[in-house]
């Protein structure tokens, strides 16, 4: 997928001021970038495709999830302060580095997204209990220590968006050792080595 292709995509779906809300914020994080490592230099160019979209095709994903989201390891922004600019739900940022959790704060309030976006300067251990209806985390640990280190904001509604690297299913039959769940399988729409953990009714056995 192009820049150019990226762009188009976001607008065929999400309209043409979201589109403009998330070109500013690819500016901002282009500009970041030269002050603190926000995402690796050499995807500063792909910025659409590489983060912006891959980050938007959670969304489609998430359609049938009413509540608040919670994004774990947020970095840059990425997903969760890109989903935030086009879904008005509560969005909660958990992002343990004191710079970067900064800046996410001041962009959402330059995006005018603050109102629904609570940043937690923090690790996921330490946010405040809650049922979410959302979670994602992007190449955040492995999916055990995911599920978890966040078990105590989520329940057995949750819906867990977890994109991933190339799909290890020896990776989900061990899991089945401790936990219960539902899960698919979706291709990334930017890597094809790429893919999108779904899960739902997680719980401990």
């Amino acid at each position: 997928m192009t820049e150019d292709e990226a762009r188009a995509w976001t607008g065929s779906r999400f309209g043409a001021e979201d589109t403009a809300s998330l070109g500013r914020m690819v500016e901002i994080v282009a500009d970041e970038n030269s002050r603190q490592n926000l995402i690796a230099p050499s995807t500063v160019a792909t910025l659409w495709s590489r983060h912006i979209v891959d980050s938007l095709q959670l969304v489609d994903l998430a359609r049938a999830a009413d509540g608040a989201w919670v994004d774990i390891g947020t970095g840059g922004g990425f997903p969760g302060l890109a989903v935030a600019v086009v879904r008005s739900a509560p969005m909660v940022l958990v992002e343990p580095r004191r710079k970067r959790a900064l800046f996410l704060e001041d962009t959402a309030t330059t995006l005018a997204i603050d109102a629904h976006v609570t940043v937690h300067a923090t690790k996921i251990e330490a946010v405040p209990g809650m049922a979410a209806a959302v979670i994602s985390a992007r190449a955040v640990a492995s999916i055990d220590m995911i599920l978890k280190i966040a078990a105590h904001v989520s329940d057995e509604k949750t819906l867990w968006l977890l994109p991933r690297g190339r799909f290890d299913p020896s990776e989900m039959i061990s899991l089945r050792q401790r936990w219960s769940f539902v899960f698919h399988v979706e291709q990334s729409l930017t890597d094809a080595d790429s893919s999108i953990v779904v899960m739902t009714g997680v719980r401990a056995r």
